[in-house]
């Protein structure tokens, strides 16, 4: 493939195994919008491709493993509530007012918001499907689409829960999961819970996906309460699932908040995957999940935001924090957690937990999905320490110093602004659905 362009920087993070800290760092982007090659300047091929050199640093494009992001239109609806009575009296009843021009809206300044931060593949929960797509496209990021399956009162507007699951199934089997060569958008199923849908629903959906590849989102034990009925009648989510023989193939399991260790054992043993989405689980007070556990049982776990309405910011830098600092305190153990741990957990820890391998870390062969992250700032104190970089990078410097994005090697964010569609025009757009929502609700 013909080298493209070439970018160079003093120091980058690759996020491979090991936690490499490469100085004098060399990355080539060909035709394909793919990495060419990585490594130090010593080390690189001789080019006639356009270089940029870059000062700062180079890592991978953020891998959000869980969010709804068109929920941007409802942000601090709700704000003050716990889990179920934000779902069931604010949530869904504005909900059930959008429209697919108002979600198409919603999505696209929620990846304008992502890429802004650095973070440029979501995995998608939420409804019209060709609206969400578009809205990716048109900002120039890059998407796990997983269209909502739900039977909850209210949403049979959208069909039946069978309908929402053959329909994702009909899209892939025209098109495949992942329908382009450019990998913007990958399809999978997203039933919502095991409280939202039928018994025998989840096992359904489960089995489609797996005859296809595709990978099953879906929200498990997010919080005590929300599944009661499940727990009373099997133990619990996990163990139905298991029982039900819906675990296997590619699942993501959100949240993941209240497990027993036989439900880790259950997820271990399947090779499931969880988002752990310690903001949210915050806010709505839903508890701490067991991060450390998890990660011992060698269970693949990947960060999340959760929804804009029930995290409000989608930061994955903040997300990343949390989880070290929640760790370490639960653990009494400052080293529970390192920097470069939460910062895998947000890279190439996430993009392996969606079973995506051509994201999530700077290596030849994986997509050109690059940030560039300034380090003229005080929060790097000491840029030459490989071990204090990081540090700095992570508990000091984050989303605010992102300041170029690239997807696929096209910059889609410079000197953090969009490049593809107007900030401004898509925040009036979210501002005037947000004021007439709230005069329907």
């Amino acid at each position: 493939m013909a080298v493209l362009q070439r970018l160079t920087a003093p120091v980058a993070l690759p996020c491979t195994p090991g936690f490499p800290v490469v100085r004098d760092a060399v990355l080539d982007v060909d035709d394909t919008g793919r990495i060419a090659f990585f490594g130090t300047a010593s080390d690189a091929p001789a080019t006639d491709a356009v270089v940029r050199p870059l000062p700062g640093l180079l890592m991978p494009g953020m891998v959000n493993t869980h969010c709804h992001t068109p929920m941007s239109l409802l942000r601090g609806m709700g704000g003050d509530l716990p889990l179920m009575p934000w779902l069931t009296e604010v949530m869904w009843p504005a909900e059930g007012l959008l429209t697919e021009q108002d979600v198409h809206a919603g999505m696209l300044a929620g990846c304008l918001d992502l890429l802004r931060t650095g973070c440029t593949t979501s995995v998608e929960m939420y409804f019209f499907t060709d609206a969400l797509a578009d809205a990716v496209r048109t900002a120039g990021s890059r998407a796990v689409l997983t269209p909502g399956i739900i039977a909850a009162p209210g949403w049979d507007r959208l069909g039946t829960w069978e309908q929402m699951r053959d329909d994702v199934s009909a899209r892939i089997d025209a098109r495949g999961v992942i329908p382009d060569d450019d990998g913007r958008i990958e399809l999978g199923y997203g039933p919502h819970s095991a409280y939202t849908l039928p018994p025998g629903a989840l096992e359904s959906v489960a089995a489609a996906a797996r005859e296809r590849g595709a990978l099953v989102h879906t929200h498990v034990a997010e919080s005590r309460g929300e599944d009661a009925h499940v727990r009373e009648a099997h133990g619990s989510v996990p163990a139905m699932l298991d029982a039900g023989g819906a675990l296997g193939g590619r699942v993501l399991a959100a949240h993941s908040v209240h497990l027993s260790d036989d439900d880790i054992a259950v997820y271990a043993r399947h090779g499931v995957a969880v988002a752990h989405c310690p903001g949210s689980n915050a806010k709505l007070a839903a508890g701490t999940a067991r991060l450390l556990d998890l990660r011992r049982a060698g269970v693949r776990v990947g960060l999340g935001t959760d929804g804009p309405a029930s995290c409000d910011d989608l930061d994955l830098w903040h997300q990343a924090r949390l989880a070290g600092l929640m760790a370490r305190v639960g653990a009494d153990d400052a080293a529970a957690l390192t920097a470069a741990d939460v910062l895998l957990m947000g890279t190439a820890d996430a993009a392996h937990a969606i079973g995506r391998d051509d994201l999530g870390a700077l290596e030849a062969g994986r997509r050109a999905d690059v940030v560039h992250v300034d380090t003229d700032d005080s929060a790097f104190v000491a840029p030459s320490d490989d071990a204090q970089l990081v540090s700095n990078l992570v508990w000091a410097g984050g989303s605010r110093l992102v300041h170029d994005v690239w997807v696929g090697g096209e910059q889609v964010i410079d000197a953090g602004e969009p490049t593809r569609a107007d900030r401004r025009a898509s925040l009036a757009a979210v501002r005037s659905i947000s004021a007439r929502l709230r005069g329907q609700v």
